[in-house]
């Protein structure tokens, strides 16, 4: 599980940074090279490649040569387990919002006394 949760840390450090995004998204549309991902950014040569080098370490990326051209590609099965982590994660979370909500809607109904955590209010008769 570890080395599992190493690769989802890799994938989320490089989704962090809004270049690298926009990078994979340019990468969604099909392969490019190195020219043509650099394009649409004001950095430097450098700079483009220290963010494929972290894109390609976090397995988002793959990089190849054709030519004199060097192409990267984009790797969906990265996205894919970082979308089941949060999703899992989401579906916790929302269990829990689920049953604050019940016990929010008990309290106005006056069913839950608030001073006493979830325990029934006596009814008054």
């Amino acid at each position: 599980m570890k080395q599992a949760g190493d690769s989802l840390s890799r994938v989320f450090q490089a989704l962090a940074d809004p270049t690298r995004r926009g990078i994979l998204e340019r990468l969604s549309a099909g392969p490019a090279t190195v020219g043509e991902l650099s394009d649409p950014f004001d950095i430097s040569a450098p700079a483009i490649s220290q963010h494929l080098r972290v894109l390609e370490s976090s397995g988002l990326i793959e990089r190849s040569t054709r030519a004199q051209w060097r192409v990267c590609t984009l790797r969906p099965e990265p996205l894919d387990a970082a979308t089941e982590w949060v999703e899992r994660t989401r579906g916790l979370w929302q269990q829990k919002f689920d049953r604050l909500d019940g016990v929010l809607a008990d309290i106005q109904r006056g069913h839950v006394d608030p001073e006493h955590r979830g325990r029934r209010s006596r009814s008054k008769e």
